[in-house]
């Protein structure tokens, strides 16, 4: 089982969204995979609607036995092979921002219990470094970082990596970042190019490529609650290709730790 965070510090730069097109981009495989709605807004669990769920991530962070994560994992609308830990504005009630060391390993504790085991795990963290995000990063394999090529970019960026490296040293020595994705990116843009190349002087080959396309095919799918692959445009299927792109290098990623 693979276990992926994807976060930023700064909010409306596209995390859910490439969340949820990876769990789009792993189905059209038929990667079984578990999407945790760690941000209490829920636009995660929103687009893929499970139903029937009688616990959510407030009720797993507050006490992550085998019993509370049967009732808050159940199959989202896109099918049986992405399920949803569901998300709750009553999460915030769990996000302090001086946490014990008990409280950071109640997520990791409750992925480890997740029946049956999934192929993939991916965690859409809210936008702050708080005890939420926290519990995300200590319960991951890898982090996928995620930003707009605008400004304070580079400053959101530098501070998410040093939330990794930190729970890394404190934590979690396992955990590693997968890059940084650069989100709406829209050609010809001479402010977008400045900030993209302010990235990569920066972070080098960490800032991943290619870049996550401006489509609006990604907020129609969201909308319909739809799968980016299943949508019928071409600027789906662009914005598909490059998840289809991101999801190969995090499997890499796994296979050459292991």
């Amino acid at each position: 089982m693979l276990v992926a965070s994807v976060l930023s510090l700064k909010g409306g730069v596209g995390k859910t969204t490439v969340t949820l097109g990876l769990a789009s981009a792993a189905r059209q495989r038929g990667i079984s995979t578990v999407v945790v709605d760690l941000d209490p807004q829920s636009n995660a669990t929103t687009t893929l609607e499970p139903q029937g769920f009688e616990a959510t991530i407030a009720d797993v962070l507050g006490n992550p036995t085998v019993a509370v994560m049967a009732l808050a994992i159940r199959p989202s609308a896109w099918g049986e092979s992405v399920r949803v830990l569901a998300g709750s504005e009553a999460a915030e009630r769990h996000n302090n921002p001086d946490p014990s060391r008990t409280r950071l390993n109640r997520l990791r504790i409750g992925v480890g219990r997740i029946y049956p085991a999934p192929d993939l795990v991916l965690i859409d963290c809210p936008p702050s470094l708080g005890q939420l995000t926290r519990n995300g990063l200590v319960a991951s394999d890898r982090a996928i970082l995620v930003t707009e090529p605008a400004l304070y970019a580079v400053t959101g960026v530098q501070r998410a990596l040093e939330a990794v490296h930190d729970e890394r040293v404190r934590s979690n020595p396992g955990l590693r970042p997968l890059g940084v994705v650069v989100n709406r990116a829209r050609t010809r843009s001479v402010e977008q190019e400045y900030r993209y190349t302010e990235l990569k002087d920066l972070f080098g080959p960490l800032v991943l490529s290619p870049n996550l396309p401006d489509r609006s095919a990604i907020q129609q799918a969201q909308g319909a609650g739809i799968p980016i692959h299943d949508w019928p445009t071409a600027g789906a299927r662009e914005v598909a290709a490059v998840f289809d792109t991101l999801l190969d290098r995090l499997l890499r990623s796994a296979s050459r730790a292991t």
